[in-house]
């Protein structure tokens, strides 16, 4: 039997899929282990992929290379563009899924994937020699060995369920949860913390009656996730929009003794964007209503995900609960609503590589490091199996910063500020998401992909060509001028834009807001052969231009601070006028660069001031490397 790899992934949901692959893409020979072979890529949740924030993330995993864009997109069986009346920025892709054809296109690229390996095992032990981890051992005894390993646990970290006053030891639902393994983190000296999320009942959609909830349709000309995917498949299909109402409240508020949310038996933190029913109604009294989506789990099941119905009522209750809502009296539940409770590791224990500081070679990734959602799961699996995969081949390690990406932005608020709830990615935690948008994803990221090995020649030459339409194409819009005309007047009228008095680039003209691309193409009386990606970006360069470049500005101040760097090993207890409290918060981060520093809570200007004379001093007398571990 063969026992020796180079990096080992613990965990098959949507981090350890992206990490393995990625890994075993970058050439290193790996081994995904998972409890039960048949939940790999699972959606235990909502059948959902992207969102505000989270749709971006999926954008930018597929222009590095990584497969969830692609899966989605073959599986996808509704699409929504989301905040279309607002720009560029803050616009995302959502889908809805079928959750079978889901997971199993997914391990149908694990299991064809040169260098990789899946096998089903439970992990109970990591192997720690000198600091540095050296493989795993699982519930049979069985040593794997490895150079590297990517931690992907999910919610099995001692995971507990919560119905009524059930409690049912378990990852997710009919899995077995990971004890021995979690014990072993404490003891290695990493620092737990409980979180609680959970998922609302599925029900029969024989017993639903739609007539009594408003239709929702998907997009009518899908736009894919993946810059790989020529044309959506599956047939498209309609969610359907409900509400609460003031019985369901009242039973809730009635029984919220039985809820272990309220009666303390859970004490893991709730996802503060994600609350469950009971959340809802005991900290909102003054809504009169909830909305509920009610969301298709696929195309050849009878199950419909009641979005907005999740609590950890007893089994008995939920039934009065859900049968309270127009539309769901005789409603079948066919999987019953839970809360799980589950152990994560502070973050703020990792380098920026998701590496851990205390056991060299070992990488955590997605659910186990605070983080909520596949999207930011999937995220973080492919950075720490990129990052395990050049550790091992001995390469630089992968790191993008804030400006770069949306994954830097996740990445350095947990590895610099941690998380004390489940994190979850927005546009405005991004502080240049003008920079971010989706429509760029792989005009910012592909190149590095490129780089790292995971696109190929053809595939590059294409974005350097695009690339130079876009510039060519926004020079030919500044140095092309419109003359007023009763033709072009009434073009504009038509758009209820203001007529022209004199000349006009069509540049100037395609900043005006209710003007488009296509506007331009009627003004010069002919349809561009530039592919709809092209016309897409130059529309968005030439709209917000200005905003664009002031961004960009502000990105370079930024970049500056992060290229000041802090040598490993830095004694921050020498920097005189700290306070303790600000000493202690350096030592405990022990961050990369002044950036980083800046951005811990309670490092105060001042200090950073402080930290970077200081930095500077031994920089520029060449002592850097005379600095002792603090």
């Amino acid at each position: 039997m063969r026992n020796q790899y180079d990096v080992i992934v613990v965990g098959a949901g949507h981090a350890g899929c992206e990490a393995a692959l990625v890994s075993a893409r970058l050439g290193c020979d790996t081994l995904l282990l998972s409890i039960y072979l048949d939940t790999v890529a699972h959606m235990p949740c909502s059948p959902s992929v992207g969102g505000i924030g989270k749709g971006h993330l999926v954008k930018e995993i597929d222009a590095l290379g990584g497969e969830m864009a692609k899966v989605t997109d073959k599986t996808a069986i509704q699409f929504r563009l989301l905040n279309t009346k607002k720009g560029p920025a803050v616009r995302g892709t959502r889908t809805q899924n079928d959750k079978v054809r889901y997971r199993t296109n997914m391990k149908h690229h694990l299991e064809r994937q040169e260098h990789l390996s899946l096998k089903q095992s439970l992990v109970e032990l990591l192997v720690v020699e000198d600091e540095h981890v050296v493989g795993v051992v699982d519930q049979m005894g069985v040593f794997f060995q490895a150079r590297a390993v990517v931690l992907a646990t999910g919610t099995f970290l001692n995971g507990l369920i919560h119905i009524g006053s059930r409690q049912i030891p378990s990852g997710r639902a009919g899995e077995f949860p990971s004890t021995a393994l979690a014990k072993q983190l404490c003891d290695l000296g990493f620092a737990p913390g409980r979180m609680k999320t959970g998922t609302p009942a599925r029900l029969a959609r024989n017993s639903i009656d739609f007539s009594r909830f408003n239709e929702q349709q998907g997009d009518l000309q899908p736009k894919p996730f993946s810059l790989f995917t020529d044309a959506i498949t599956l047939p498209q299909i309609s969610c359907f929009m409900g509400r609460t109402n003031e019985r369901t409240h009242e039973l809730v508020r009635r029984n919220i003794g039985l809820s272990p949310l309220y009666n303390g038996s859970i004490r893991g933190v709730s996802a503060r964007y994600c609350p469950s029913l009971e959340d809802k109604i005991m900290k909102f009294p003054h809504k009169e209503f909830h909305q509920i989506i009610l969301e298709p789990e696929g195309l050849d099941t009878e199950e419909i995900y009641a979005s907005g119905t999740g609590n950890s009522l007893p089994y008995e209750l939920q039934y009065e609960l859900i049968r309270s809502i127009a539309g769901l009296e005789s409603a079948e539940i066919m999987r019953s609503a839970y809360a799980i409770e589950y152990d994560y590791i502070q973050p703020t224990q990792l380098t920026a590589t998701l590496e851990t500081k205390l056991v060299k070679g070992l990488f955590l990734a997605g659910q186990v490091n605070g983080t909520s959602g596949y999207e930011e799961a999937a995220a973080q699996g492919m950075w720490a199996g990129i990052n395990a995969a050049l550790k091992v081949q001995q390469r630089p390690p992968f790191v993008l910063d804030r400006s770069e990406a949306y994954m830097g932005v996740m990445i350095d608020d947990l590895v610099t500020k941690g998380t004390n709830e489940p994190y979850r990615m927005f546009t405005s935690r991004a502080e240049y998401r003008l920079l971010l948008r989706e429509d760029n994803a792989d005009l910012r990221l592909l190149e590095k992909g490129y780089q790292l090995g995971l696109h190929d020649a053809a595939t590059y030459r294409e974005l350097v060509e695009r690339r130079k339409a876009i510039r060519s194409e926004l020079e030919r819009l500044q140095r092309t001028c419109v003359r007023p005309s009763g033709e072009v007047n009434a073009l504009l009228q038509e758009r209820n834009s203001a007529p022209l008095g004199e000349p006009a680039s069509l540049a100037k003209l395609l900043k005006r807001p209710e003007l488009s691309y296509t506007d331009i193409e009627a003004l010069e009386g002919s349809a561009s052969a530039l592919a709809e990606r092209v016309k897409q970006q130059v529309e968005v360069e030439c709209k917000y231009q200005g905003y664009l470049r002031r961004q960009e500005a502000e990105a370079k101040k930024f970049k500056q601070m992060e290229q000041m760097e802090i040598p490993d090993g830095f004694c921050f207890d020498e920097i005189p006028g700290l306070s303790n409290e600000i000493k202690q918060k350096l030592r405990s981060i022990r961050p990369s660069s002044l950036g980083q520093a800046s951005r811990i809570p309670g490092v105060t200007p001042a200090a950073v001031a402080a930290l970077m004379v200081y930095v500077r001093r031994f920089r520029d007398r060449g002592n850097v490397q005379k600095i002792k571990v603090a």
